[in-house]
């Protein structure tokens, strides 16, 4: 009997140091910041001189937007965490978010057919130093527009 009790005793203590809560602690040269999600750009709205509006995007051309400044991003952030969305594509293709003034990846975003009406998706994008432009975003269309949403909803630094 005591032997069947000494080992149900290990079993109970192992399972409390399992069961024990611990504090995750991150390493890394950045910290990250969430922010309430903040719209900083919607092609589908008129113009407006500063980036975050019309025109939509069209086939096989790069965009670039502003995103330190708007929505509580800092201009020390070094990246964004972005909600994309397309909106009504006229042919299938994918889109590509990247830094500013720099080369274009070879991977994309967010895949779509034509005729989506709406699809999302996250990603985190490096931003540039540059104080007018932080990211390009790519349509990869072979002919056609579609447009953007970008939802902001937060930052590392």
């Amino acid at each position: 009997m005591s032997r069947a009790i000494f080992v149900r005793s290990i079993l109970i203590l192992s399972a409390v140091g399992v069961l024990t809560v611990s504090t995750a602690r991150a390493v890394g040269p950045l910290s990250f910041y969430s922010v309430t999600p903040c719209r900083i750009a919607d092609t589908r709205n008129p113009s407006n001189g500063q980036g975050t509006g019309g025109p939509a995007l069209v086939a096989l051309q790069s965009r670039p937007f502003k995103v330190t400044g708007l929505c509580g991003i800092p201009s020390t952030a070094k990246a964004v965490t972005l909600n994309v969305t397309i909106v009504s594509p006229t042919n299938s293709g994918h889109l590509t978010v990247f830094p500013y003034n720099t080369s274009l990846p070879l991977v994309s975003n967010i895949n779509y057919t034509t005729g989506e009406p709406a699809l999302a998706n996250g990603a985190i994008v490096p931003l540039t130093t540059d104080p007018n432009w932080n990211i390009s975003v790519f349509a990869g269309i072979p002919s056609g527009m579609l447009h953007l949403v970008l939802d902001v909803t937060g930052y590392f630094q």
